[in-house]
């Protein structure tokens, strides 16, 4: 059974998300979803910020909202997120640093550079988060997954 929340949310025309308390006397334009655990629990812990970054709401399970309220949260955070998950990788140009890697990614096949070991970040047990030279973070869920080859070349860097 779905919660009803102790708030409504829209968009406005410039499409911007609207909070309203229930009796709509307070409202706040521009307000920004951002998850809590975004890798390791993305559907749980939600919290509702406005433009100064004041929590408004908090939202334990997006599952438990509305329909209309849940859609417009998930178009919101997927516009906002950009987190590709390796699913192979192809080739590695060298195993120092700064070296160019060609990789498969859920969103397709891509190339970047890896500055640093450093940008290399263990994510518990069997995942890991790497950044490029840009900045981009690029997810590997799990280690284990990844098939030998992958395996052997991300070794080197870790």
């Amino acid at each position: 059974m779905k919660n009803v929340p102790s708030f409504r949310l829209t968009r406005n025309t410039f499409g911007r998300l609207v909070f309203s308390s229930p009796d709509g006397i307070e409202t706040h334009e521009g307000v920004v979803p951002v998850r809590a655990f975004p890798i390791a629990a993305p559907d749980t812990g939600i919290a509702l910020v406005d433009t100064d970054g004041h929590e408004l709401a908090w939202i334990e399970r997006l599952s438990d909202l509305p329909d209309e309220i849940w859609q417009l949260l998930e178009q919101e955070l997927a516009s906002r997120e950009f987190l590709p998950e390796i699913r192979h990788l192809r080739s590695v140009s060298t195993f120092a640093v700064p070296s160019t890697w060609e990789v498969d990614t859920d969103r397709g096949i891509t190339h970047f550079v890896l500055k640093g070991e450093e940008d290399i970040r263990r994510l518990g047990p069997s995942a890991l988060l790497i950044a490029d030279s840009y900045g981009v973070q690029y997810l590997i869920r799990d280690l284990q997954a990844l098939d030998k080859t992958s395996r052997k070349l991300l070794d080197r860097f870790l």
